[in-house]
């Protein structure tokens, strides 16, 4: 066991998930500070409320890959499995509580796919529990038309499938449902919010 890689993983992936890109995003391109607008989370949602579409897209598309990023750091160097993992798990961390903004960032809902992602691509070599969580994620959005539902139902149930991809490594599964939880400890207010029925539902689709 290699302890100075576990912790050089850990840190890797915390400063690439503290890249706060929703507000780099929202201050050079458009002259906004997202958290103090809208939800005033430092997430893809968020921003795509404040600033748009094309905002909201390209937030999303950073937050998930700096997790993938970490992840693949660290297998192109031929790191250990669980170094890998560890620099996915600590890129969430990162995000939701980023250094380079006051420790006040998003709920980890994208970074938690990159995650998932980079186990996929790294570690499994395996997509399929990466495209389920998708179309999960997808189907709930559609039928609920709620961002949050569908985050929430994607993540947890998007770990508990790689229960069945893991071949035995009861590691992988739980180091995502663990972020997963966070995200839905994260969506409290709009776990509230969709019981009152109050909750702001998408119109695209």
């Amino acid at each position: 066991m290699d302890v100075r890689a576990y912790i050089f993983a850990m840190v890797v992936g915390y400063l690439l998930g503290s890249i706060p890109f929703a507000l780099v995003i929202g201050k050079v391109f458009y002259k906004t500070d997202i958290r103090e607008h809208g939800s005033g989370n430092l997430g893809a949602t968020n921003a795509g409320r404040v600033l748009g579409k094309t905002a909201g897209i390209t937030v999303t598309l950073f937050d998930v890959f700096k997790a993938t990023l970490a992840m693949l750091f660290f297998y192109l160097f031929k790191q250990s499995e669980t170094a890998i993992l560890l620099a996915g798990l600590f890129a969430a961390i990162g995000h939701a509580f980023p250094v380079f903004a006051e420790f006040k960032g998003g709920k980890s809902v994208a970074t938690w796919f990159g995650f998932n992602l980079g186990v996929c691509s790294f570690i499994l070599m395996n997509w399929w529990p990466f495209v389920i969580a998708v179309v999960i994620f997808f189907a709930v959005l559609y039928l609920t038309k709620y961002v949050s539902a569908s985050s929430m139902t994607a993540t947890v149930l998007g770990s508990l499938v790689h229960f069945f991809f893991a071949n035995g490594d009861i590691m992988i599964p739980l180091a995502l449902l663990i972020v997963a939880l966070f995200v839905v400890y994260r969506h409290r207010a709009n776990i509230d919010r969709i019981k009152n029925n109050t909750e702001s539902k998408i119109k695209w689709m």
